[in-house]
């Protein structure tokens, strides 16, 4: 016993520095060498997944870009995915950003999976409308008209040149509205002043800290389902068959585990060395 008691109290005064590294250890090894723990669909992420695929094909679908580099991991997952759900099913895809790193972000992720991944052609089944300033004031501008708002692209060509924007004028021109969303503005001014008002299928990503103030618009029928944070994206790709998001939830359950061990191992060793002391 006396021998078990000297391992706890032990245990309770590791150097602060191996916890880090072992806690690096536990984050990098399942990113690159994945575990492939069972990932369990919730029906808010079962609900996005069925709202993308009844849209009909050959839609047109505006994506918004509302996250920086601070949230990319929880976010991107899911753009990569709901991009290639949308490919897949032949929808064109017009993209925008209310953030200044939305711009960014968002040029990545279609260069990657629209130029590389499925050699589609910029300005007919897609285009990168960018970044404008005004935070929520844009999404009532392009509800009144867009190419006020936006009359080029990020690679300065005039909207109107655009086969893709054929047809679209205002916000109410889209079929679907999808908003990767890290927080304001984001997924609650886009019901608020363009998918509620007028009626737009919508759907949404949002980091996990963001969901209870997004969760009321589901719940209400306002949205079309909600992916919450890393897990919402790690259940999503496991429907659409593609994406990055599980390895992620791979490193982060081994994490987590490990932290709460540490957790209850740090406590038991203060119980210990109290008892010691008032012995």
């Amino acid at each position: 016993m006396a021998g078990n008691n000297s391992f706890l109290v032990k245990m309770g005064q590791l150097d602060r520095r191996l916890v880090f590294v072992v806690i690096g250890i536990a984050v990098f090894l399942p990113l690159k060498f994945p575990i492939g723990l069972a990932v369990v669909t919730t029906p808010t992420t079962q609900d996005v997944f069925n709202a993308v695929d009844s849209i009909p094909e050959g839609s047109t679908v505006l994506v918004s870009f509302e996250y920086g580099p601070s949230t990319r991991p929880e976010i991107e997952p899911m753009a990569i995915t709901l991009l290639r759900q949308l490919f897949n099913e032949k929808q064109k895809v017009v993209a925008m950003a209310l953030w200044p790193d939305g711009q960014f972000m968002s040029t990545r992720v279609l260069e990657r999976i629209a130029d590389k991944e499925y050699g589609l052609k910029w300005g007919v089944d897609y285009v990168n409308l960018g970044y404008r300033p005004g935070q929520e004031a844009v999404i009532k501008g392009i509800a009144k008209d867009l190419r006020a708002n936006y009359n080029s692209d990020v690679r300065n060509n005039p909207v109107e040149d655009l086969p893709i924007m054929d047809g679209i004028y205002t916000v109410k021109d889209f079929d679907f509205i999808f908003s990767l969303s890290a927080g304001y503005p984001g997924t609650v001014e886009w019901v608020l002043y363009a998918a509620d008002p007028y009626g737009i299928p919508m759907s949404t990503g949002v980091t996990a800290i963001q969901v209870n103030e997004v969760i009321p618009y589901v719940k209400g029928g306002q949205i079309k389902g909600i992916l919450a944070g890393m897990s919402g994206a790690a259940e999503y790709e496991n429907l659409v068959k593609a994406g990055d998001a599980t390895r992620f939830m791979d490193a982060q359950s081994v994490a987590h585990f490990l932290i709460v061990l540490f957790i209850i191992l740090g406590n038991i060793s203060y119980l210990v060395q109290r008892r010691k002391q008032t012995a």
